[in-house]
């Protein structure tokens, strides 16, 4: 289709009146769209660290050749004096057949045959004639190479005869040896790959019955050239009227066959600015059965939660980092697909930071997680009981000072002075400066869904609410959720089933490794991630760590992980330890705080109920109660007497608090904010 006829945009009445010629045009909503400009120098030779890698690439495989022809050297001469005999031998022959001159013989022969005797006395002259010259001539340059050769050998230098040899030998052999037995074998075998253009495209769209190229309405048309991108090809493709991105999808399988790869090789993305048109990208080979290699976390250096971490390669071999902050973050798959892998790998990055504070649950209870124990603020494996104690007890404690905690940080950065917090939220510096005590937090839940059904139902509902908080509202704190499942579905009676799901839905980042079918890629991935092309379901069971990566940034890229085995995680924890220990921010259990709680604090456990309160003051009464209620294993029996005693004990002042008209003694949050402030910058 003619590019004139695809951007056809002529309408037969006009809808805007015709511009006063006499006036200059006023341009109004310009939209302008860059062209997209290759490098002077490309990327390789650009930067100091880039030209040393690039050299070093260099380099190896030069090295590589030169030791592998240098080995082989001696195999190679003898197969080429070999083959230089025999060419010498084919090279005598030719000339001997040319002085027969063998095409007279035939031509007297068919004379002979057809009874021509005159013609045949003639042939039979010219080839004596023709014969006798020929065999002078062979003589004559047989003589005369002998005597050449006699001479050289007698008279020239031997170096003169290494030069003949070595220019001589390798053609004779060229020519002695048959095309299929080459002398000298490749080091360095290049991949093969089909070479796709636009006829193959073209042939393939057609046969996947997505147009007809006999009809001029139902052609395909392309809206950029076939270039190389990577590993790979890329074109831009427009469909006819009244076919969309949804039919492509459909027809992927068909396109396939059509281009003659692999299903995995074939890679669509919507091209936002139409329906009709989309990109396609085919892959040389399978991009995804290649491993992204180990982890660079090896390295075992101090990272930053500010900053992306890196998660693996896409199918160009690209880099691709996740940005954990401000995000929930899902990943679901079948078993053994690389699931909890990938949640870990997130989680090492997160241990390598000192300044994180870290919970993680498993609730398998298998050993992917066990050795997060070395740095993990509050940790349970497994919901049987431990010699930490109860897993479930320890998890639900947990959840409680998490949403007591994201609320009185909502609370705290909404009175931070402008200057120390100018936009209300969390900062690297607020973070890192234990006078705040906000640190960024990251939960990991491995396994998620079994705690939405342990068996008691009240219980059930509590985890299920909390959770559903969590994932709503604690990324915005600097509290990042990161869950694993292999069960996306909805879990337990119909109301937990339902909180199960507005948790799951409520993940703004989904990482889905290989599922069922296309539906539980949906579930993983998100509503309409398949009319949208990604589908996790057809990657193949061979491919372990592979998944799809949705709502992390614009693209959606299929990602191969980086591999931390768990050797690798062991190293790394030991590592992570060993700088938080440097650092000085070690808590709770990797501590060695008995999370029983047989020591109360009670400043940081009025903090936690204070969400409860609702407004800057509380009562000694109200807080006792409230103590009570959600801590009964620190605080059951505890008077108001006793409450106020520990917490001026801390230097809170009792002070007069009205609340319905009634004043009473109580505690200000203000007191308890600045007692905390007093008591983190002393230790």
């Amino acid at each position: 289709m003619a590019d004139d006829e695809l951007l056809d945009t002529h309408y037969e009445i006009a809808l805007d009146d015709e511009p006063d010629p006499g006036r200059s045009p006023v341009y109004v909503d310009v939209v302008t769209k860059d062209n997209t400009r290759q490098p002077v120098i490309p990327a390789q030779w650009r930067g100091k660290d880039n030209v040393k890698a690039t050299v070093k690439r260099k380099a190896a495989v030069t090295g590589h050749v030169v030791a592998y022809h240098a080995v082989r050297s001696p195999w190679y001469a003898t197969l080429a004096l070999l083959w230089s005999a025999w060419g010498l031998l084919r090279l005598l022959g030719r000339q001997i057949r040319w002085a027969w001159h063998p095409e007279l013989s035939a031509l007297m022969q068919e004379a002979a045959t057809k009874g021509e005797l005159k013609e045949g006395r003639t042939l039979e002259s010219q080839l004596a004639t023709r014969r006798t010259a020929r065999g002078v001539m062979l003589l004559i340059e047989l003589v005369a190479l002998a005597i050449t050769g006699g001479v050289m050998f007698a008279v020239a230098p031997r170096y003169i005869l290494v030069i003949v040899g070595v220019a001589f030998v390798p053609l004779l052999a060229h020519y002695g040896r048959p095309a299929t037995m080459p002398i000298v074998t490749p080091a360095v075998v290049r991949g093969r790959y089909r070479v796709i253009n636009s006829d193959v495209v073209l042939r393939a769209y057609y046969a996947a019955g997505l147009g007809n190229p006999g009809k001029s309405d139902q052609s395909i048309g392309f809206l950029s050239r076939m270039e190389r991108d990577g590993e790979g090809g890329r074109v831009k493709v427009v469909l006819p009227y009244g076919k969309g991105f949804g039919d492509v999808i459909k027809a992927r399988e068909a396109l396939a066959s059509g281009l003659d790869v692999s299903v995995s090789q074939v890679f669509l993305t919507r091209d936002p600015e139409s329906n009709r048109s989309h990109y396609l990208w085919v892959a040389d080979r399978d991009p995804l059965a290649v491993p992204a290699g180990r982890t660079p976390l090896l390295r075992c250096r101090q990272t930053d939660i500010w900053k992306p971490a890196p998660l693996g390669l896409d199918e160009r071999g690209q880099l691709v980092s996740l940005s954990m902050l401000w995000t929930s973050i899902l990943v679901g798959a079948q078993p053994r697909q690389g699931k909890s892998f990938t949640a870990r790998a997130l989680g090492l990055f997160a241990a390598l930071d000192p300044y994180v504070k870290l919970t993680v649950f498993d609730g398998k209870g298998s050993p992917d997680w066990r050795k997060f124990r070395l740095i993990a603020d509050r940790c349970g494996f497994g919901l049987a009981m431990s010699r930490d104690g109860d897993p479930l007890e320890i998890f639900v404690e947990a959840l409680r000072e998490l949403k007591a905690d994201v609320q009185w940080r909502y609370q705290r950065l909404s009175e931070l002075p402008v200057d120390v917090c100018p936009e209300g939220k969390l900062t690297r510096e607020i973070a890192r400066n234990p006078k705040f005590n906000m640190p960024v937090r990251v939960v990991i839940i491995d396994e998620c869904q079994e705690y939405f059904d342990t068996g008691d139902p009240k219980l059930d509902e509590e985890i299920a609410t909390l959770l559903v908080f969590l994932v709503k509202v604690a990324p915005a704190a600097g509290v990042i959720v990161l869950d694993a499942t292999q069960k996306p579905t909805g879990v337990g009676t119909q109301k937990i089933a339902q909180k199960f799901t507005s948790f799951r839905d409520n993940h703004q980042v989904r990482f889905a490794l290989r599922t069922g079918s296309w539906n539980v890629s949906d579930l993983v991935l998100g509503s309409g991630a398949y009319s949208e092309g990604y589908d996790s379901s057809l990657l193949l069971p061979t491919y372990k760590g592979v998944g799809i990566l949705r709502g992390a940034s614009d693209e959606t890229p299929t990602v191969r992980t980086f591999l931390a085995d768990a050797e690798d995680a062991e190293k790394i924890l030991i590592a992570a330890r060993r700088i938080r220990e440097q650092a000085g921010t070690l808590t709770g259990m990797a501590a060695g705080e008995d999370m029983t709680r047989e020591a109360r604090d009670v400043l940081a456990d009025v903090i936690r109920v204070w969400s409860y309160v609702g407004r800057q003051g509380v009562q000694w009464p109200r807080l006792a109660e409230l103590l009570a209620e959600h801590m009964p294993e620190q605080y059951a029996g505890e008077t108001p007497e006793s409450i106020s005693a520990l917490v001026r004990a801390e230097g809170v002042p009792s002070v007069d608090v009205k609340v319905d008209g009634v004043a009473l003694k109580g505690c200000r949050r203000r007191e308890i904010d600045e007692a905390i402030e007093r008591r983190a910058i002393t230790r």
